[in-house]
């Protein structure tokens, strides 16, 4: 017996569900990309979303599209400030910021790292007293991830920055937003960041492809010195005049018309509005899992609350639990596909992502898969089946206040 007949549900931190009005976009011919009506639509595109990248960052600086993956924009970030035998300082706080750091590593630079584990957020004070050691003034930049899609953390980047101004270190600060921009406020200018990171598929809601940069004056200072820059991530090439130089070739035509459908959906609901529903839908999922982690079998891999992300939740169970188990009867016999967990958490948790194009019903409709189907494994008991009832009353009490 299957009850999956029916839309199927995305419920993982990545790739997100892209919109019926994104895929609708992107369903044309192809163009001619050099000139004419439609040569000139193209570029506009590409400028207009440009401008609108510096809205969705905060940011009165630079920015960049590539035609990459989030990995290709660490890269890029990497490459445009910094050369070979630079020392970088990751801030570990799950995998991602780790990995970043080793994709420094591979490309020549130095690695130091503040060690942190997979459970709470990076500690600002351990960053002070790290780079106040640094009295040569050896690191050259500060590598963090505002969310943490393995872990389930999101880091306080205010703290971190506000951290790095006490020790008096000049650093540049590099942050990942590609599980966290237009999922949560992120205030570039106003952090003292200078790059900030993006990807298309989390919260822009767009297929995988494209990966934003965002850079201020400081960092643009820096790669005038950059013994790293190639001629395909560099900044300088990118910003010259002829449209195919922002994607050092062929723009990636169809992407654009999806890109540019994507942005105009987040202004028409409001930047603000669709961080505030990012909140709503998290707190609803985190008002279930209250409730399932009474019966001792579940319970969230970040434990402090104003650590988790909204934008995904990380629920580790108990060691006599399989979380393939609950994946599996949630995709095959419900139509929901979660998360699995990864890194140091592969085996031993499962993840539910609630960030992009997502609403009350899906939030809603996938955590009562799943609590339908942790019920029929035999991991809830009497006091631990409320989740979906704790999540409605949840969205309704926010409700009231509109």
């Amino acid at each position: 017996m299957t009850l999956r007949s029916g839309r199927q549900f995305l419920s993982i931190p990545g790739p997100t569900n892209v919109p019926d009005e994104v895929l609708q976009a992107m369903h044309r011919p192809a163009i001619d990309i050099y000139g004419g009506v439609h040569g000139g639509e193209l570029l506009g595109i590409t400028m207009s979303s440009l401008e609108d990248l510096k809205k969705i960052f905060k940011t009165d600086g630079h920015t960049y599209i590539y035609i990459a993956n989030g990995h290709g924009a660490w890269e890029a970030a990497l490459s445009n400030v910094l050369s070979a035998g630079d020392t970088i300082l990751v801030l570990e706080s799950g995998r991602f910021a780790v990995g970043w750091g080793e994709m420094g590593r591979s490309m020549g630079l130095n690695i130091e790292s503040i060690p942190n584990g997979w459970t709470t957020a990076v500690d600002p004070a351990k960053v002070e007293e790290h780079l106040r050691g640094d009295v040569e003034g050896k690191i050259k930049a500060v590598l963090m991830v505002q969310v943490d899609t393995a872990s389930g953390c999101v880091n306080d980047i205010q703290a971190v920055r506000s951290a790095m101004d006490a020790a008096g270190h000049d650093a540049l600060l590099m942050v990942d937003t590609i599980a966290s921009l237009a999922c949560m406020p992120f205030e570039m200018d106003a952090w003292g960041i200078d790059v900030a990171v993006g990807g298309s598929q989390k919260g822009l809601m767009m297929p995988p492809g494209l990966s934003y940069i965002a850079a201020n004056d400081k960092a643009k200072a820096a790669h005038a010195n950059a013994g790293l820059r190639t001629s395909y991530w560099d900044w300088a090439t990118r910003e010259e005049e002829e449209h195919y130089r922002k994607y050092c070739g062929t723009p990636p035509v169809h992407m654009l018309f999806g890109m540019r459908q994507a942005f105009d959906m987040i202004f028409e609901e409001g930047l603000d509005a669709v961080i505030e529903r990012h909140r709503i839908l998290a707190g609803a999922v985190h008002a279930a899992v209250d409730v399932w982690r009474t019966s001792g079998a579940f319970d969230y891999n970040i434990s402090e609350s104003t650590e988790r992300a909204p934008s995904v939740t990380v629920i580790r169970t108990a060691e006599h639990i399989d979380p393939d188990k609950i994946r599996t009867i949630c995709i095959e016999h419900m139509g929901v596909t979660l998360g699995l967990g990864i890194g140091d958490l592969g085996g031993k948790a499962f993840r539910v992502g609630h960030m992009g194009h997502v609403n009350a019903p899906m939030i809603l409709g996938t955590l009562g898969a799943l609590e339908a189907g942790l019920d029929a494994l035999g991991y809830l008991d009497d006091n631990s089946r409320g989740g979906i009832a704790a999540a409605t009353a949840y969205i309704g009490a926010a409700l009231k206040s509109v």
